[in-house]
């Protein structure tokens, strides 16, 4: 439950101190309120903090049969090679508890893993497990940016991905210093060959794992609310017939690539940089069904995390 960062004042230290007395020593307010000699409210209120400011990260472990069954299920019909299903906490709209959780999971298990270097992509989702991330010491490792994420609402930033990676982990975060969307392709040509872009550039191609997150075509689609693209441009894609996206691709719901216009001019890597490479994807939430379906019928992931709810949707009629 400790943390790594700046000193500590002395209620910080304290709501530690609470924290651990609580859930590590199993003490109650009453008797953690004797040791330290204050009141069971503000053990309370110690306690809450310690929650609040993400000292306190409590795991279960242990496989659920049915959603082994749902990851047995995608995994076959999608052709998966790994696929985690967060069990179903009710969340009314997007899933960020239950998939941050597992996410942060598939990640710690990441790092295990491998120690080449990892590319990421953006997206609300994908943010959650990285702040469910217990803090690790990873200084020698490197990830990279998988778009550009200069954007005109910092806090919708794909850029936050990076810096909350650097953050939990000491580890050297690679940032595309440019937009996501290139005014056109020639504008896109110039910026990649820009001094320090075009090494990001090349880091992709050596990312043998890739984490990214999917959007949808939807007016509210997360590329618009952080002012990547405009809104007339997620209409223009939505009248062409895409359901679904992916590093700034866009797939129909056949999972084939729609050519939107657009994707000349994503600083993102290209389709056909894709193969062979692990992708796997964090999604989940009522609103994109469609959108996580059309991108697994694109054969272009490996792996999939998701919650109970949205895999069951997935695996409808």
């Amino acid at each position: 439950m400790g943390r790594v960062g700046p000193a500590l004042d002395a209620d910080d230290s304290l709501s530690i101190r609470a924290a651990w007395l609580h859930y590590a020593g199993s003490m109650t307010q009453a008797e953690i309120a004797r040791q330290l000699g204050v009141s069971p409210a503000k053990v309370h209120r110690l306690v809450a903090r310690a929650v609040e400011q993400g000292a306190v990260r409590i795991t279960v472990e242990g496989p659920i049969a049915e959603c082994m069954d749902l990851g047995s299920r995608l995994g076959e019909r999608f052709g998966l090679e790994e696929v985690r299903i967060a069990p179903d906490l009710r969340e009314p709209d997007l899933p960020l508890r239950a998939i941050g959780a597992e996410g942060a999971r598939l990640l710690d298990r990441e790092f295990a893993r491998t120690s080449g270097l990892l590319g990421f992509g953006h997206g609300r989702t994908l943010g959650a497990a990285i702040a469910a991330l217990p803090r690790r010491d990873l200084a020698d490792r490197r990830f990279v940016a998988l778009m550009g994420g200069l954007t005109r609402n910092f806090a919708a930033s794909p850029h936050d991905v990076m810096f909350q990676l650097a953050a939990r982990t000491g580890a050297t975060a690679h940032v595309m210093p440019v937009p996501f969307l290139a005014n056109s392709p020639e504008d896109r040509a110039v910026l990649l060959a820009q001094r320090g872009v075009a090494g990001i550039v090349h880091l992709w191609t050596e990312a043998e794992t890739m984490i990214v997150g999917i959007g949808t075509t939807q007016p509210d689609a997360q590329l618009v609310d952080a002012g990547m693209i405009a809104p007339e441009d997620i209409e223009d894609v939505e009248r062409s017939g895409a359901v679904g996206e992916m590093l700034g691709h866009f797939f129909d719901a056949a999972g084939r690539p729609v050519n939107t216009g657009l994707a000349a001019r994503t600083l993102s890597p290209d389709l056909d940089q894709l193969p062979p490479r692990r992708i796997v994807a964090l999604a989940g939430g009522p609103r994109k069904v469609a959108a996580i379906r059309a991108v697994l019928r694109s054969g272009l992931l490996t792996g999939l995390v998701t919650d109970e709810r949205t895999a069951q949707a997935v695996l409808a009629p």
